[in-house]
């Protein structure tokens, strides 16, 4: 898993216009420029908001990125919940879920 790649692609969509650009016109040439390995390209190139969070993306950079895919607000916290409940836990960076005894806890 290339986090960082993801983190960085989704850093770039969200500020530069002409990687915007790209992604709507011809995503698979834009993609192939980043560390990404096939699930994680695929949730990019899907817009699929609750696996890229499972995927440990920073929501700070999700939320930016809902909006260019034409999601409004609730739509894109409701992807993130039904993400965890789709694909389980998150599995790295900020959001991990980690068990300490019993209770589940989110973050480290």
């Amino acid at each position: 898993m290339s986090l960082y790649g993801m983190q960085k692609f989704l850093f770039a969509l969200n500020r530069e216009p002409e990687v915007q650009r790209r992604y709507r016109e011809d995503r698979e040439p834009l993609l192939a420029g980043y560390d990404l390995d096939d699930e994680e390209r695929a949730a990019i190139r899907d817009g699929d908001i609750g696996k890229l969070y499972v995927l440990g993306c920073n929501g700070q950079l999700l939320m930016h990125f809902a909006p260019l895919l034409g999601m409004p607000w609730a739509e894109y916290i409701a992807a993130m919940r039904e993400g965890v409940e789709k694909y389980g836990p998150v599995r790295a960076g900020i959001y991990a879920m980690t068990t300490r005894g019993d209770e589940k806890v989110a973050g480290v």
